[in-house]
């Protein structure tokens, strides 16, 4: 009964909060666009909530068959993310300051280790709003605060690795609102974080950084270790326990060996396209 009360408690304030992070990223998108910068970051903020919000609509009205499309969501945006900040970041790093960006990249690997961890401990706790949707608005906000950075320190660089970074939403969205629907809780508290990447973004991508290639090759460094970690936590996991085991429990009344088997190598073949459709982006646009 306390659970279900608290439930109710906080979906008012879980809503208005959602509302208030879609206006804050409409006010700063027309200001980012009227200062003629970071038009690139306000593009893909709006990728990220588009994404999410587009997942959050599939996954409320997932019924069987979603584990299989779980696996490929995850993987195609596990696979698009190693790619685009094994491409894209790391060299621009090493090329500032290569030590100094192996610093930046272990630490990036590590803080996303710990942000995860602090993510599940804050599981267990109650918040004013609903708990999903307070800790992927952490995640939402730390990603966005680092992509802000590396395109307010590079300008220029192109926004296929911005897209590729927030690809991850769409499978993010649709797994969150899943389970949400699942423990009879409404989806419109994602519309916080899915707006959360373009509030935080925006709002970092309109500061004017000085260049110092020894800050840059930690910016870039640590981008890349971020997004390692969260794209080889969003790796498709088909074993006992996992999101994709439950989902297939759930879905087949009971475990259903053979069809986790075939998963897995839909696991491998989903994360292999991911990262062929950013390979194939880079070439089409001259990137690479």
């Amino acid at each position: 009964m306390s659970n279900t009360l608290f439930t109710r408690a906080v979906r008012r304030p879980s809503v208005a909060l959602g509302a208030v992070a879609v206006v804050l990223l409409c006010v700063l998108s027309a200001v980012a666009l009227a200062a003629g910068r970071g038009g690139k970051v306000v593009g893909i903020g709006w990728v990220a909530f588009a994404a999410m919000t587009g997942g959050a609509f599939f996954g409320e009205r997932a019924h069987n068959g979603s584990a299989r499309g779980l696996v490929w969501g995850y993987g195609l945006a596990s696979g698009a993310m190693v790619t685009s900040a094994a491409v894209f970041l790391v060299p621009q790093a090493v090329g500032y300051q290569p030590k100094l960006a192996g610093f930046g990249l272990a630490a990036g690997v590590v803080a996303g280790f710990a942000a995860h961890t602090v993510g599940h401990r804050l599981s267990h706790r109650e918040f004013p709003i609903d708990r999903t949707a307070a800790q992927l608005t952490a995640h939402a906000l730390a990603a966005g605060v680092i992509i802000g950075a590396v395109y307010a320190t590079m300008p220029d660089l192109g926004a296929v690795l911005g897209l590729a970074i927030v690809s991850h939403k769409g499978p993010a969205g649709y797994a969150a609102a899943r389970r949400l629907r699942l423990d009879g809780r409404p989806v419109t508290p994602m519309l916080l974080p899915a707006a959360a990447v373009g509030i935080a973004a925006v709002a970092v991508s309109l500061l004017r950084v000085p260049p110092n290639p020894a800050v840059d090759a930690v910016v870039f460094g640590f981008a890349a270790g971020v997004f390692l970690h969260i794209a080889m936590d969003f790796l498709p996991d088909c074993e006992v326990g996992g999101e994709i085991h439950d989902a297939v429990t759930h879905d087949h009344d009971g475990h259903d060996h053979a069809l986790l088997d075939t998963l897995r190598t839909h696991a491998v073949a989903s994360t292999v396209v991911g990262g062929a459709c950013v390979l194939a982006a880079s070439v089409g646009l001259g990137v690479v």
